[in-house]
Parts: C-alpha cells; sequence; structure tokens
C-alpha cells in the first residue's frame, strides 16, 4: 500500500521504512530529476495503481522525489527482491501540494543558482557547476559537468563545511547523469554522501 496523499503524513522515516519494507508486486519505470533518470521503483499491491503519465513521489537514495511513471508491470515472481535492480520506492501519487512545492523548491534553487557558482569559484574548484535542484524532503543537489572524483567529493566536504549540510553533488555529461563506478579506490566509489 502507498502512503496516504498527504505529503506531511507520509514525512516521518517510520512511514517510509514502512512502505519501502513491504513487498514488492509491481515494477515501475519512472522518471525523475532536473537532469532527468529513469529507473525501477519497486510498488506493493495498492487501491489505485498509477498510470503512465501520472506523477509520483518516489524514495530514492538522495530523498523523496517527484517523477512521471513511464510504465508498470507486474513483478515476476520467480526472482528474489534482492535481483529486481530497484532505485527506490514507490511512495504516492504526487499531490497537487507535491507539485506545488517542487515547482517552488525549483525557483529557490534557480535563484540561487548564480549564489553557487560564486562560490565554486571563490572554493577555486576544477568542476562546472551547470544546475540545481531540492528534493521534496529538501535534500540540495548540485548537478556538475565532471565526472565523479576528488573535485566532487571536495565540493560537498566544502558545502558541509560553510553550514549548507549535506550537499549531494552530482555528476552529468551531454549523455545524462554519470553512473557510479564500481570499486576502485577513494574518489572512484561515487557514494551518496557526494
Amino acid at each position: 500500500m502507498i502512503a496516504p496523499s498527504s505529503p506531511d503524513s507520509c514525512d516521518s522515516s517510520a512511514a517510509i521504512a514502512a512502505i519501502e519494507d513491504m513487498p514488492v508486486d509491481f515494477i515501475l519505470l519512472v522518471r525523475y530529476g532536473r537532469v532527468p533518470q529513469v529507473a525501477r521503483f519497486g510498488c506493493s499491491r495498492i487501491p489505485v495503481l498509477p498510470h503512465r503519465g501520472d506523477s509520483v513521489v518516489v524514495s530514492t537514495e538522495r530523498g523523496q522525489e517527484c517523477g512521471v511513471v513511464l510504465h508498470i508491470a507486474p513483478r515476476n515472481a520467480s526472482l528474489p527482491e534482492d535481483d529486481l535492480g530497484l532505485t527506490g520506492t514507490l511512495l504516492r501519487l504526487a499531490t497537487d501540494a507535491d507539485l506545488q512545492t517542487a515547482t517552488r523548491l525549483q525557483s529557490e534553487c534557480d535563484a540561487a543558482f548564480s549564489t553557487w557558482l560564486q562560490r565554486a569559484g571563490q572554493w577555486q574548484l576544477q568542476l562546472q557547476l551547470i544546475d540545481l535542484e531540492r528534493t521534496l524532503d529538501q535534500q540540495l543537489i548540485l548537478y556538475v559537468l565532471n565526472d565523479r572524483g576528488p573535485e566532487t567529493t571536495r565540493l560537498a566536504l566544502l558545502a558541509a563545511a560553510a553550514g549548507h549540510g549535506v550537499v549531494h553533488v552530482q555528476p552529468a555529461s551531454a549523455d545524462g547523469i554519470v553512473p557510479e563506478k564500481k570499486g576502485g579506490g577513494c574518489g572512484d566509489c561515487g557514494c551518496s554522501t557526494h
């Protein structure tokens, strides 16, 4: 069952954890993010299954994000949950309040972009900031035109040290999101603290 429609009723960690622990009955392909990504999200049996084109709220490693359903399929029951390749979980159908919040947060990010460009210049970072985004639960994502590495880690650390909290630095290229590297040493992990 997905969470109630009110965003306030689903903000608690316990409510989200309960949804994420439910068995997966359906897999949804959802497009989400300012630099669009398409990923697989688990969904349990719910009273109203979303349709293609519906706005939804999903739980990702970056936080709660609005997205658009592209495809819905029943789960292959023969696959164990660990083999489903899920990015996260469907939390709920997006409400008008969710969509208004997402629009307001994006306007705030657009207004803050030049300030973040100045910070990156002052910190003498060897990367190019290309966009900002905030998740519904206020996680800041900085999109940079770089590979994952020491400079993306440095940006996240400098932002935290300057009092901006945990910042997710998301590398992007002309092809879209730069995927996480598997294995390797420091700077190659692509861990969620970047």
